[in-house]
Formats: C-alpha cells, sequence, structure tokens
C-alpha cells in the first residue's frame, strides 16, 4: 500500500472532531502547501499520506484507543504528523515542554502514563533519551522512544524504522483499522491532555477535547482573515495551546501553510518573513517588540504580514501602533484564553481601535459565557474588578486523575475559575488587571511560583525562598527570587541562578536574586506576596 485512503467529508466546525478535520482538510485543500520547514515542502495531500503511514506504525506498535503518546520536541514537520497520526488512531497527545529538564518531562509522562513518546534528540544541544534515563524506573508504561529527525541513538529507534512498520503485507489491514478508529472518535473524546502548573506546585494534566479546538478557533480564524495558502508562521511551541490548537488545528481549518520555527531568533524569523510572504503572524507581545528593536529592521521587506493574534500580557497602545505602522499587520487582534479554555475564551474584533486591542482582551468567544464575581461567586457591576469566570463547550471536563483539582477550579454549574482578577465593562469587553493565583507569565510562558519555589528549596544553601514576577520591557514579567539563606551558607545570586538553569525550564528561573533576613507573614505563616512586590519596586527605583 502506497497511498492513504481519505473518502471525501462535510466538516461540522461546530460539531467535528480533528479525525474528521484531517481528512476535510487533505481532500479539500489538496495540492496546497500543508507545512513548510526548511527544504521540506509537504502538500495537505502529501500530509495526509504521512500522517496515515505514522498512524498505521502506531497501530503496528501496539497503541491502542485511549493510550497516551508524548511529543518532547521543537516546531517541526515531524511534530505535526505524530500529532496528527495520534488523533486518527485515537489515541491522545501529550505535548512536552521543549525547556523542560529530564526529572520535569519524567513527572508529565508518568502521570499520563505515555506509551510512545517522539522526541528530536540534540535539539538546542539536549539529549533527551539521556536526560530520561534516570527517569526510566518510573515510567513503566513507556515502551518506546522515536527519534523524530532519524539520528542513530541508544536507546531511540529512528523515525524511518518506525514508520516502516506500517508498511508490507499488513498495510491494508493497518489502515483499515486506523480508519475504523478514527470513525469511532466521538465529540466528547480527548484528543490531548495538555500539563500546566498550579500554585500547588505540582503540573497537573489538563484534558482537552480537539472538537472544542476545531470550534473555537474556527472563529478566530475567521476573524483574523486567514485564507487557504496564507503563510502562518509559528515562533509559538507546538507543545503549547497558542502553538497546537492556534497553529496546527487552525492551519487545517483555513488550509493555511504552516512554517514552524524551531527557536525564536528575531533576524532569522525577519529572513523567513521577507523569503516565505508571511501572511499570518500569531504571537506573544514579546516577539514582536524585539522584531521592533531589531538594529537591522528597515532592511527586511516585511510587507507581507497581514494578520496578527497577539496576548498572554499587557500591551502599550503604542506597541498595537507600531505593529500596524511599522510591521504592516491590518489586522491585530488580542485574545485571552488558558489550557483550560482549550487556548481560548475571548478576543478582540478585527475592527476595534488600539486602545481596545491593547487595553483589553476582548469579549467571549461565540457561545461562552464571561462573568466577573467576588470571593462568594457573586456577579459584581460593570466595571468592578473580581475574579473572572469562563463557561462554555470549550471549558476542560476536568484534569486527569485529579477530581479534587477539578472540583476545586469548576463549580457545579460548570464555570470555570480562571485565578484572574478582570474589570468587564458595558459592551463585555474584558480587562485582566492582575491575578487571584501568585502565576505571572515570561515571554508567553505561565510561570508559577509554587512550582519554582518547590524546585528551589532543594538548594543547600537556601533556607527559604519566595518568588514573584516583576515587570520587564521585552518579556512582560520576568522571576525575582527573595532568599533568605540557609544557616552558616552565604550563597552568591549568580550561582542560585546557574542552579536553577540547571534544573529547570529556562522561563522558570528567577532572573534576579535578592537575599533577605525575614519574609512578610501572614498570621497563618503565608507569604505576603503584595508586601514583596511592593519591596521589588524599590529595587529598581532610581
Amino acid at each position: 500500500m502506497t497511498t492513504a485512503s481519505h473518502q471525501p467529508t462535510v466538516l461540522d466546525v461546530d460539531a467535528g472532531t480533528i479525525p474528521q478535520l484531517i481528512t476535510w482538510a487533505v481532500d479539500r485543500f489538496g495540492d496546497t502547501l500543508a507545512v513548510i520547514d526548511g527544504d521540506e515542502r509537504i502538500t495537505y495531500t502529501e500530509l495526509g499520506v504521512r500522517v496515515d503511514q505514522a498512524a498505521r506504525a502506531m497501530v503496528a506498535s501496539g497503541i491502542a484507543a485511549g493510550d497516551t503518546v508524548g511529543l518532547w520536541a521543537p516546531n517541526c514537520w515531524q511534530w505535526v504528523v505524530a500529532a496528527l497520526a495520534t488523533s486518527r488512531v485515537g489515541a491522545s497527545l501529550v505535548p512536552v515542554n521543549t525547556r523542560f529538564k529530564g526529572g520535569e518531562a519524567g513527572y508529565v509522562l508518568a502521570t499520563a502514563k505515555v506509551k510512545l513518546l517522539f522526541v528530536v534528540n540534540g535539539f538546542l544541544g539536549i539529549d533527551y533519551v539521556d536526560a530520561l534515563t534516570a527517569e526510566r524506573p518510573n515510567l513503566p508504561h513507556l515502551a518506546e522512544i522515536v527519534d523524530l529527525v532519524d539520528v542513530p541513538v541508544a536507546g531511540a529507534t529512528p523515525l524511518t524504522a518506525f514508520v516502516s512498520r506500517g508498511s508490507g503485507a499488513d498495510a491494508d489491514a493497518l489502515q483499515a483499522e486506523v480508519d475504523r478508529r478514527s470513525a469511532a472518535v466521538e465529540l466528547a473524546g480527548i484528543t490531548a491532555i495538555m500539563f500546566t502548573s498550579g500554585t500547588t506546585g505540582l503540573p497537573k494534566g489538563v484534558l482537552v477535547r480537539g472538537s472544542a479546538i476545531i470550534r473555537a478557533f474556527s472563529k478566530s480564524a475567521a476573524a483574523l482573515g486567514v485564507q487557504p495558502g496564507d503563510p502562518f508562521l509559528l515562533v509559538n511551541p507546538y507543545f503549547h495551546a497558542f502553538g497546537y490548537n492556534c497553529g496546527i488545528i487552525k492551519g487545517l481549518i483555513t488550509g493555511a501553510t504552516n512554517i514552524p520555527v524551531a527557536a525564536f531568533d528575531a533576524t532569522a524569523v525577519m529572513e523567513l518573513i521577507q523569503r516565505e510572504r508571511i501572511a499570518v503572524f500569531p504571537g506573544p507581545p514579546a516577539v514582536f517588540q524585539s522584531l521592533l528593536n531589531h538594529p537591522d529592521f528597515d532592511s527586511y521587506d516585511l510587507s507581507s504580514l497581514r494578520a496578527c493574534m497577539t496576548g498572554a500580557a499587557t500591551i502599550p497602545v503604542e506597541m498595537v501602533k507600531a505593529m500596524k505602522d511599522r510591521l504592516g499587520f491590518t489586522t491585530v487582534i488580542t485574545a485571552f484564553g488558558m489550557t483550560e479554555t482549550s487556548g481560548l475564551a475571548s478576543f478582540t474584533g478585527p475592527d476595534d481601535s488600539p486602545e481596545l486591542v491593547a487595553t483589553t482582551s476582548g469579549r467571549a468567544i461565540p457561545d461562552v459565557e464571561l462573568k466577573v464575581v467576588d470571593d462568594d461567586l457573586n456577579e459584581v457591576p460593570r466595571g468592578t474588578e473580581g475574579e473572572l469566570l469562563v463557561r462554555g463547550y470549550q471549558v476542560t471536563p476536568g484534569y486527569l486523575d485529579n477530581p479534587e483539582a477539578t472540583a476545586e477550579a469548576i463549580t457545579p454549574d460548570g464555570w470555570l475559575r480562571t485565578g484572574d482578577i478582570a474589570v468587564m465593562d458595558d459592551a463585555g469587553y474584558i480587562d485582566i488587571t492582575d491575578r487571584k493565583k501568585d502565576m505571572f507569565i515570561m515571554g508567553g510562558f505561565n510561570a508559577y511560583p509554587a512550582e519554582i519555589e518547590r524546585m528551589m528549596i532543594e538548594h543547600p544553601e537556601i533556607g527559604l525562598v519566595a518568588v514573584i514576577g516583576v515587570p520587564d520591557e521585552r518579556m512582560g514579567e520576568v522571576g525575582a527570587a527573595f532568599v533568605i539563606p540557609a544557616p552558616g551558607a552565604s550563597p552568591s545570586a549568580e550561582e542560585i541562578i546557574e542552579w536553577c538553569r540547571e534544573k529547570m525550564a529556562n522561563y522558570k528561573v528567577p532572573r534576579f536574586v535578592w537575599f533577605v533576613d525575614q519574609l512578610p507573614m501572614t498570621a497563618s505563616g503565608k507569604v505576603q506576596k503584595p508586601e514583596l512586590r511592593a519591596l521589588s519596586r524599590t529595587k529598581f527605583a532610581p
């Protein structure tokens, strides 16, 4: 068997599954380029063939419907194929942050009981296979690691060898099983388990429905005006909802051409925009600020840029204007979403003013409700601060094997407590003003102080530590750690920061370490983070 079997189908974006979307996109967009990754140029027809080859190999390798498949790799065409093949066989995708260290990744893989893991060994000099060596005793479910770039690595199967399992005499039978499983995927089926940290310090697996992603992001795709064949630049990591949901899935919905970027570099990105005539470019504000501040900005032709979705951080009004005037975007919209809302809950309209785009996160997407409440969950008057709640089809059904956390986050009548403090105006636009939880956002990545503190306290010279987010012009926010040294210890800030770099993902590493004799505490023994934020401002005072 040399070609995949696809039957023409009609896609209902309000009631479609990921396998249905794949089949529909392949049939509808055929010869349109689906992915451009360096010299690799893959049409939608070819993407369908590769996805089914990988799906047949998964079946041949023992992956059953309901199993979990991990992807610990940077943005690349192979990521797209592996992710979509996972959906085709009725399994759930478990994306793993490429910045994770072995212990962090091991926790995710163990919690989700991942059976098959894809990696790009050697990305940014990291030996992913070796990083998991110490974790293997805790991963009894992990049967195989596959290297997506075919580099011979001890302990990993090359991609070519893996895919070959779906060929040969059994190919037709394997394909029939893939098609059967695809047809059996239900609207309420879990497409992905995306891990997000929380105030307890341990990551939680958010259950994400594929049908909800399609329904939500078809709305934002229409607002952005994405067209078939639009070169769609993806610097947002695929492992993040902003990359997978807003990138890969939105690309299939619209027939856009997915152009992955493995690691952001401003010069390389501008070269890519100029060469491939990029039209659609979503990303966090820090990305666009880096381009606007680049010393060679005027040397590049970026006139092809047309549409952008941004968010995840505060955006100055002048920056929105610069994105239109200097970068050339005709449409800039901001959005609010969480992993728990399938990545999207609200966005501004394409015709909204720069002031609205900069100062709000828009209004609720169709068929989704937002409200702002007090501590007793009573709705507050418009213009009054309170906690933002979300209810709708795209809200997660819960956290993996964690009913306590699910009950804490989702009310009995279906409202998700976001933990964000917001103000809603009379037109329904929301302005996120603060975070009820201590989370801060660095360059689009959610960083959770409780998790960072839990890891830092393992340093032998740290007695107590409290972490907050502090403003940063380029990244939005960065971490700052207030440290009480262990008795008799005299650590340096530089040494602690370097230790953190070895133990945790880069976005979690505090950029500042300040030593104190004591931490401000409440009567119940909790650190008073507002006082630390006030103290941090004195550190930057002129």
